[in-house]
């Protein structure tokens, strides 16, 4: 499993540029049809970015699901890596974190599209601000039915397993469970829980006891939302492309969550 081996990075924002952040897109549920139809909406987000975009963090579950086989990975979403594929071709830097979705990455957007995956948050500095980015899965006091789950996904005896499966039957018999399955799918987080409830506010918190952070952003929970955790800390969460549409942009000042209309 490829992993980039930096926990750190550095961005310079120069005048007039903003970097983009995005989450839980989702694309391949619940039907082909319906999925498209948000693909296209997000492609013409990506198209509308890069007119000011000093860097591009896409935090996971782009993908409902995704499995690299050694030369095989799952049918469709052209548009989407087209669009990423020109991007960094003009020189934009996109950065990719996993999430519970699609962490069964394995080389072929570093190969084919020059983007970083990273399998574990990561900190930034970007205009000169910290952020602390990641996809948001298994964080926190909370979550132990993924935690447990995600110990078989990653297992690497359970991954060499699934291979032998046909991708026909292997991607087809994933993608069901991904939609039909509330742990896997994520369907349960759509309702804010109160900062005492919420697993991530409590480990951006604990974060904050051992380093400053102006920023912890996530997705994951496909909610929107923006949450102060002291004077000069906030917790970010982006939503989702299936039913919010929100982002973040950072201007080298504030990071504001905003939402993509047509």
């Amino acid at each position: 499993m490829h992993q980039n081996k930096s926990l750190e990075g550095h961005i310079e924002i120069p005048a007039g540029k903003k970097v983009y952040f995005a989450s839980d897109n989702h694309l391949g549920a619940p039907t082909a049809a319906q999925s498209l139809a948000r693909e296209r909406r997000f492609v013409q987000w990506l198209e509308a970015a890069r007119e000011d975009a000093a860097a591009i963090f896409l935090l996971g579950d782009l993908f409902d699901f995704w499995f690299e086989y050694r030369r095989v990975v799952p049918k469709g979403f052209t548009r989407t890596l087209g669009t990423l594929a020109s991007l960094t071709d003009q020189g934009i830097p996109v950065f990719y974190f996993v999430g519970n979705h699609d962490l069964w990455m394995n080389g072929y957007f570093e190969e084919e599209l020059n983007i970083p995956v990273y399998h574990r948050p990561a900190v930034f500095e970007i205009g000169g601000r910290r952020f602390f980015i990641g996809h948001g899965d298994g964080l926190g006091p909370g979550d132990k039915g993924f935690k447990r789950m995600k110990k078989v996904f990653t297992n690497p005896v359970a991954q060499w397993a699934f291979r032998w499966l046909h991708p026909d039957l292997g991607v087809r018999m994933a993608q069901y469970f991904s939609i039909k399955n509330k742990l896997i799918s994520g369907s349960e987080d759509v309702t804010f829980r109160g900062e005492d409830g919420e697993w991530l506010v409590q480990y951006a918190k604990r974060k904050l006891q051992d380093a400053h952070y102006d920023f912890f952003v996530f997705g994951h929970r496909h909610l929107p939302l923006d949450i102060p955790l002291s004077d000069s800390s906030r917790y970010i969460n982006l939503g989702d492309w299936i039913s919010h549409y929100s982002y973040g942009v950072f201007d080298g000042d504030d990071l504001q969550l905003e939402y993509f209309r047509k």
